[in-house]
């Protein structure tokens, strides 16, 4: 068989060759400093350093307290594959417009990569005061509606490894308290959904419920979100037996 040759494209754009290589670098290899990235690509250190800090901008990357970037969420999304993403985007968005329409508030389906969640999904409400959309968006996971429902599907010797302490050297302020963490997560599986009042952003109330796989686990978290000023109590068992209608049609168009 010939030797496929991949040449460059006449019209090619070196800043961004240089930060899908160094994209793939994080990926592939693990961490970088400035110094090794502006080695590795042949550039100066200040463009070096002006490519990484545009991919920490976009999730690609993110930065240490020692200046060190390792890669980022939008990295580590490919943990869930490219077709397992899309899978359940486009199963859930359907019944995400419905969900808005059924209750009037913004409609969202996260995953979660390592310690944190990623909207993949959002349809926003048509109220004038609403959430926005927060497709795309990257949450720590256990201040996310869709995180908390996420965590509690993981056994207790997967929640200690992701929340080790040494996974959090130079930044010990990100690491969540372990027993406040297990006290939410056993309320989250107690009650089949979970409530974020203020958790993740002031003034914002969500509610969410897991979207299973065949296999029982879950594998997304379906969730409504709305200003704080509209939600009322009295509602939360009819919006939680919407959602869980909402979250098993998603599962039948998987």
């Amino acid at each position: 068989m010939d030797e496929i040759q991949k040449n460059p494209p006449p019209y090619a754009i070196r800043s961004v060759d240089h930060a899908l290589r160094l994209a793939a670098m994080l990926q592939l290899e693990g961490a970088l400093t400035v110094s090794e990235a502006a080695q590795r690509l042949g550039v100066a250190r200040s463009t070096a350093h002006r490519l990484l800090a545009m991919l920490v901008y976009r999730d690609f990357a993110v930065k240490d307290d020692q200046h060190v970037y390792r890669a980022g969420p939008v990295l580590e999304l490919a943990a869930h594959s490219p077709s397992q993403t899309s899978r359940l985007r486009s199963a859930a968005l359907p019944h995400l417009r419905h969900l808005v329409e059924r209750v009037g508030e913004s409609a969202n389906l996260a995953v979660r990569t390592g310690d944190t969640t990623r909207f993949i999904a959002s349809v926003e409400s048509h109220r004038a005061l609403r959430v926005s959309s927060r497709e795309g968006m990257v949450f720590p996971a256990h201040r996310t509606t869709a995180g908390l429902l996420l965590l509690a599907d993981l056994p207790d010797d997967e929640l200690d490894e992701l929340y080790a302490p040494d996974r959090y050297e130079g930044r010990p302020e990100e690491r969540p308290d372990p027993r406040a963490l297990r006290t939410d997560l056993a309320r989250v599986r107690r009650n089949g959904f979970a409530l974020n009042d203020g958790r993740s952003e002031r003034g914002v109330v969500a509610l969410g419920v897991g979207v299973r796989e065949p296999d029982g686990t879950v594998a997304a978290g379906l969730s409504v979100s709305m200003p704080s000023v509209r939600y009322e109590r009295h509602r939360l068992p009819e919006l939680v037996n919407t959602l869980r209608a909402a979250a098993r049609s998603v599962e039948a168009s998987l």
